[in-house]
């Protein structure tokens, strides 16, 4: 598959098993993630590789981040309570989150104070990993999916993460083998979406 096929063709791929990236293809994917556009050279992100019982290291985290957030949340509205069923239903679903592939890369922000490279360019950037890796993944015949959702801006799952203050999460890439062939999506018109000044 060459450059513009795959940039053509590239979707993301929600179910997935194993096998997830091999150690050799794992390096060719963090490899494309260190190879984006970097203004001034910050490097201004961090790569969380997680497989094996780290998944359940992720599901436990994610249960007690969604924990606090849930009785934090009731207890500000007062005269509230947790409803017992929606919370365990919850709690079960983010539980499984981590296991929906064999394998996770977590795209983090590592911002670093420059006079010319704002914060916003450096969550940009940490993107561009992502996409980076995913695209990588789907060449090497893999599925991946980018997601984010609450977790991502939950300073639970940072502080767990051992992200430094004031970081972002910019994405959960989830690794594997897709489960069946994708359905090919039709391409999107950029008509709508382009302005031209000639």
């Amino acid at each position: 598959m060459d450059a513009i096929e795959l940039l053509l063709q590239r979707q993301s791929t929600p179910m997935l098993t194993d096998p997830a990236p091999n150690k050799a293809d794992l390096s060719t994917l963090l490899s494309a993630g260190m190879r984006v556009p970097d203004h001034a050279g910050l490097k201004p992100w961090h790569f969380h590789v997680i497989s094996g019982a780290g998944l359940q290291r992720l599901s436990d985290l994610y249960v007690a981040a969604t924990t606090i957030d849930l009785t934090t949340k009731a207890g500000l509205l007062e005269g509230t309570s947790i409803d017992e069923d929606a919370f365990n239903e919850k709690i079960a679903k983010v539980a499984k989150m981590p296991f929906r592939a064999p394998m996770m890369i977590v795209i983090s922000t590592q911002y670093v104070e420059h006079n010319k490279v704002p914060q916003q360019e450096q969550l940009i950037a940490a993107g561009c990993c992502a996409q980076a890796m995913q695209m990588a993944a789907f060449s090497l015949g893999y599925g991946a999916m980018w997601r984010t959702g609450d977790l991502a801006y939950n300073e639970t799952v940072k502080t767990g993460l051992g992200l430094a203050a004031g970081n972002d999460i910019a994405g959960f890439l989830y690794l594997g083998t897709p489960t069946k062939a994708p359905h090919s999506k039709p391409a999107k018109d950029f008509q709508a979406n382009v302005t031209y000044w000639n």
